[in-house]
């Protein structure tokens, strides 16, 4: 029997507006939005809904926004009796993946994922750390530069392993640059930087995590009913504890997307299910595997397809 994964999108797919035809026709999505709205202290719903984009871009915003959104279209899914066999989320997704796989409540995921954006933004300093894309490059050789221009001082790592041919690198301006030019050099077709307000995924998120240790201890994290496969390893983890370690691991960790999908598909997925704003995972998904089926799920019109195809798989 071909297996369902549920995968939810991380920051950089927000849009103003998203959400708000659904939250308007259903109760349940509804409540998800007001319920951000009194965990958080402030009127996320009105960010999400009216803007403007710059204010929702915000890390601090943008985490919980996202969050909030995918859950609301998540739990019209579970309304319609589609269930996932698996999880998995890209970076921030993995929060709304736990709160798929019974191992946060929303309540939880969206306080801590609002800290987890103040945090990340506090870090390093504005305009010290970057991010940018490598495409047409093999990952053991950006690995190797990576390694050798932070060697000499200037720190820099994969951050997104996101599909073959396409890796994010993290870290210092000047380790971001070394490491894009050498990059350019070894062959890479282009290296493009990324509007990004820090270097996620990178050592430089320590600071980070220390802090964010805190926060996770304060929520209660459950063992999770159904696998999720974590971005620190593509591996399957059900047990609250591990989940805890790996949500900090992840911050300064690279995401292994393109890993995560190889391992679901290991596991008998043929169906990616992407719940949350745009198509960004979908055509991640589909240059790891051509052959796997993606659905997506980002508003009422595209909900109501998806049910049915489900439905009908």
């Amino acid at each position: 029997m071909e297996k369902i994964a549920f995968v939810f999108p991380g920051q950089g797919s927000q849009t103003v507006g998203m959400g708000k035809e659904m939250a308007t026709q259903n109760k349940q999505a509804n409540r998800i939005f007001d319920l951000a709205d009194e965990t958080l202290g402030f009127s996320l719903s009105k960010v999400i809904f009216e803007g403007p984009q710059e204010t929702l871009t915000l890390t601090t915003n943008a985490q919980p926004a996202l969050l909030t959104t995918s859950v609301a279209l998540l739990k019209e899914l579970e309304e319609a009796g589609i269930r996932p066999d698996y999880t998995a989320g890209h970076s921030l997704g993995e929060y709304s993946a736990l709160v798929a796989s019974g191992a946060l409540d929303f309540k939880d995921a969206v306080y801590t994922v609002r800290k987890r954006g103040e945090y990340m933004e506090e870090a390093v300093p504005s305009g010290e750390g970057t991010m940018a894309a490598v495409l047409g490059l093999d990952r053991s050789i950006l690995h190797d530069i990576c390694q050798h221009v932070t060697g000499a001082g200037d720190p820099v790592q994969l951050a997104n392993l996101n599909c073959p041919g396409q890796i994010v690198i993290s870290g210092t301006v000047a380790g971001v640059q070394k490491a894009g030019d050498r990059a350019k050099e070894a062959g890479a077709k282009r290296v493009l930087p990324l509007q990004v307000s820090g270097p996620f995924h990178s050592m430089l998120m320590k600071p980070a995590a220390e802090k964010f240790q805190a926060v996770l201890d304060e929520i209660n994290v459950k063992d999770a009913e159904i696998p999720v496969v974590v971005n620190v390893t593509a591996a399957p983890e059900t047990d609250s504890a591990m989940i805890r370690k790996k949500l900090i691991e992840q911050l300064y960790s690279p995401v292994l997307w393109e890993d995560t999908v190889e391992k679901l598909i290991k596991l008998g997925v043929g169906t990616f299910v992407e719940v949350g704003p745009g198509k960004v995972l979908s055509g991640l998904i589909r240059k790891v595997d051509r052959n796997v089926k993606t659905v997506s799920v980002q508003d009422t019109e595209s909900l109501q397809a998806a049910v049915a195809a489900l439905r009908g798989n």
